[in-house]
């Protein structure tokens, strides 16, 4: 099995720091597959119909089964030697409730469209396959701070209340599509922004606590329903401290940080 791919990673990128606790975990084990299922056994991780997840080959899904009723059925994630692959397996560790809340949903909705082949792909698998791959979930004890993100209003949200952000604000990642694009960095990658507001206590949690607060919490909400428009495009790298010289003139790049719509020509 090769393991050169990981090597890519850079672990020291601020935006990876809630899956290295997990992720030094599993490559302290000769074969990072075996290190995730340990880990996933040690979690007692189990789908939604209780079935104990496993990472397994991709020449483990039968031709033809879809990917998201595979694991729905049998509990077993298919996973291939690559970054994609690997990062799903590392918010699965990270991230399980919202994990087995998306698989459940993707599952019942494809379920749906077989037993009524005229139904279209529904708006709820679209959101759903959008969370799994590129979501980011930002928490903010500031409430103006997802207002401004969804209006683009970059140089407030990043220069003149920057020092706002960085005490009352979180910011997780979740797509592990969004995590590869980030083992080789560059400044357009967009995420899909889920914005969250709390009270300050719960930023205050530790670095243990929160992420598995944000998990119960986001299955909760999750439950409740959602569709594409609840997200708002954010610019990762333009997360204070995620990337260098981050001055008036890097907020300013029109073709990344866009303007409203309004204002667009």
């Amino acid at each position: 099995m090769s393991e050169d791919f990981l090597k890519q990673i850079d672990w020291h990128r601020p935006w990876l720091a809630p899956l290295l606790p997990v992720a030094e975990l599993v490559l302290r084990t000769p074969n990072w597959r075996d290190g995730l299922n340990q880990q996933a056994a040690i979690r007692n991780l189990r789908n939604h119909l209780s079935l104990p997840v496993e990472f397994v080959p991709q020449s483990a899904l039968p031709e033809g089964m879809a990917y998201e009723s595979f694991i729905s059925e049998t509990g077993c994630v298919p996973t291939r030697d690559n970054l994609h692959d690997f990062f799903n397996a590392l918010v699965w560790l990270t991230f399980p409730c919202i994990k087995v809340r998306l698989n459940a949903l993707q599952a019942a909705e494809i379920m749906r469209r077989a037993a009524s082949p005229q139904v279209v792909r529904g708006k709820i698998r679209d959101a759903a396959t959008i969370f799994d791959e590129n979501a980011v979930l930002l928490l903010t004890a500031e409430p103006h701070i997802g207002v401004a993100l969804r209006e683009h209003n970059w140089q407030q949200l990043f220069l003149m209340q920057r020092h706002l952000f960085e005490s009352r604000t979180k910011v997780y990642l979740f797509g592990h599509a969004l995590m590869e694009k980030l083992v080789a960095p560059y400044k357009a990658i967009t995420g899909h922004t889920w914005v969250l507001n709390v009270t300050p206590d719960i930023l205050q949690l530790d670095a243990a606590d929160l992420p598995r607060w944000v998990d119960s919490e986001m299955d909760t909400r999750l439950q409740q329903g959602f569709s594409t428009a609840d997200f708002a495009h954010l610019p990762v790298l333009g997360v204070p401290g995620w990337w260098a010289c981050q001055d008036e003139a890097f907020y300013a790049d029109t073709t990344v940080f866009r303007p409203p719509r309004k204002y667009r020509s």
